[in-house]
């Protein structure tokens, strides 16, 4: 009894390590830019636009891009991903086929990101000629993320009981049916967990958006999807490695945007998930 106290205590302590060598350096790299950011965070910073090569002016077109680019990104990815994931969780037989497919979905979310960028350009730009433009950066970060949100999206819908589906088959409802009232509703939450994710990577991605859509500077902001934009990632970089004699405030307070960007898009997707939460019935 002793002996198994101890081991646990010692089990406890090393989680407890393991969760202060993750905090406390994010912790950190947040308190450094914020503290160093928010000198420049003023309203003419939020919505004004760049001038004297990017040095003056605020970062108002690079604000714009990144929103537009997450949300055709996830405009995209989100319905094809979903109906990926149903068909492979309530249609498709269970063969090796089926298991190479999800096997291959898992990895496609570890591919670096410049290989989806690479793909990009040569697909949307080239290929169909969309252009350096809103709508192949879109894409692009469309299909990066799409793994993301097929596996949380199956993983969610393979959550819900069985018990589930065959009590709504045993009252006379079609396959759809079940689906589309029974296990949608309870796999939301995953689903949009998976959303979640997705959101993070695409806001922060630099790659991607470097061969498909990014404009090195672009006082104006875009009129159609077929137009180049700015984007917050890909303007961070360029501020603190490109451009000569930018001052330091200016790069944090980009950093800490884009932050508070993808940090307010995960706040709406989590409080949209908590209201589903509470109408589950298990």
């Amino acid at each position: 009894m002793i002996n198994s106290r101890i081991t646990q205590k010692i089990a406890f302590f090393g989680l407890f390590l393991a969760t202060l060598l993750i905090v406390l350096p994010v912790g950190m790299i947040l308190v450094i830019i914020v503290q160093k950011g928010w000198p420049a965070i003023t309203w003419q910073f939020l919505t004004d636009m760049p001038r004297q090569g990017m040095r003056a002016g605020g970062i108002f077109p690079a604000i714009v891009g990144t929103i537009y680019l997450v949300g055709g990104a996830i405009m995209f990815a989100l319905p094809i991903g979903l109906l990926a994931a149903i068909y492979l969780c309530e249609y498709a037989r269970h063969s090796v086929i089926t298991r190479i497919i999800k096997l291959a979905i898992v990895n496609l979310s570890g591919v670096p990101s410049v290989v989806y960028g690479l793909f990009g350009l040569a697909l949307f730009v080239v290929f169909f000629r969309f252009g350096v433009s809103i709508l192949s950066g879109s894409l692009t970060l469309g299909i990066m993320i799409l793994p993301i949100i097929v596996t949380a999206s199956r993983e969610a819908l393979e959550s819900v009981p069985y018990s589930f589906r065959e009590v709504s088959l045993s009252l006379g409802a079609s396959k759809w049916q079940t689906i589309r009232h029974i296990v949608l509703p309870n796999a939301i939450p995953g689903i949009l967990t998976g959303t979640i994710l997705g959101l993070g990577r695409a806001a922060g991605e630099t790659a991607p958006i470097l061969f498909t859509v990014a404009a090195f500077y672009l006082p104006q902001l875009p009129t159609s999807l077929f137009d180049q934009a700015m984007a917050l990632p890909y303007h961070l970089y360029v501020i603190s490695t490109q451009v000569p004699n930018v001052d330091e405030k200016i790069r944090y307070g980009t950093a800490l945007v884009l932050l508070t960007l993808v940090l307010v898009m995960n706040l709406i997707a989590i409080v949209i998930r908590a209201q589903f939460r509470k109408k589950k019935k298990w």
